[in-house]
C-alpha cells in the first residue's frame, strides 16, 4: 500500500481530482489532506469524500515539529502539494527528500516564485503576450518553484485568450496529468 498526504490551501479541486483518480486503486491510500486555512473549501470536499482533513497554523508549520510529526504518522510515500501556497519548511524537506511534489500553473522557471500562483500567473502570461504556457510538476526544495522538474506539459496561448481562458486550459492539463505523474512516481517510474 502506498500512502499519499496532500497539502492544499484553497478550494481543493486538484485534491478531489486526485482522490477520484485513485478511488478504485487498492494499492494507493490518500491518508490525509492538510490545510493552512480554517475556511478552505478543501475541508468541505474532505468531509464529502470521507478523507481526513486537518488544519494547522503558521506556528505549527514553521516554529515546531507539530506538522512534521503528524505527517510522519501517515508514513507517506509521497507528499503532494495541490494548490498549497506556503513555502515548505526545511524540517519537512529534510525528512522527506525527493518525496514532496508540487504542481505549478506555468512553465517554470517562467512565472514562478513568491506570489506567483493562480490568476497572478495567468495575468502575467497574458500581459507578456506569451504564445504558450502550461504546467510544471516538480520536486519541492527550500525555494519557491525551484525544485527539479519532473514533467512539463504545454498548451498554446492565443491572442484572443484572457487570463480566465488561460486558467481553464491550465486546469485541464492539471486534472489530466497530475494524478498520472503521481502514479508514475509511486511506481518508481
Amino acid at each position: 500500500m502506498k500512502n499519499i498526504v496532500l497539502f492544499a490551501s484553497g478550494s481543493g479541486s486538484n485534491v478531489e481530482n486526485i482522490v477520484q483518480y485513485f478511488q478504485e486503486n487498492s494499492e494507493v491510500n490518500i491518508s490525509a489532506v492538510l490545510t493552512n486555512k480554517t475556511q478552505a473549501q478543501v475541508l468541505d470536499r474532505c468531509n464529502r469524500l470521507n478523507i481526513n482533513g486537518l488544519y494547522f497554523n503558521r506556528n505549527a508549520f514553521y516554529e515546531t515539529d507539530c506538522v512534521l510529526d503528524i505527517v510522519k504518522t501517515f508514513n507517506p510515500d509521497l507528499i503532494v502539494l495541490a494548490g498549497f501556497l506556503w513555502k515548505v519548511p526545511k524540517n519537512l524537506i529534510a525528512n522527506f527528500p525527493n518525496k514532496i511534489v508540487n504542481i505549478h500553473p506555468a512553465l517554470l522557471p517562467k512565472y514562478g516564485g513568491k506570489g506567483m500562483y493562480g490568476n497572478n500567473v495567468h495575468e502575467a502570461v497574458r500581459a507578456n503576450n506569451e504564445t504558450e504556457t502550461g504546467i510544471t510538476i516538480h520536486y519541492v526544495n527550500e525555494n519557491y518553484d525551484e525544485g527539479a522538474v519532473i514533467r512539463q506539459v504545454k498548451t498554446s496561448v492565443l491572442a484572443t485568450d484572457t487570463p480566465e481562458t488561460i486558467a481553464h486550459k491550465v486546469h485541464e492539463l492539471e486534472y489530466e496529468y497530475f494524478p498520472k505523474v503521481i502514479e508514475e512516481l509511486l511506481r518508481g517510474e
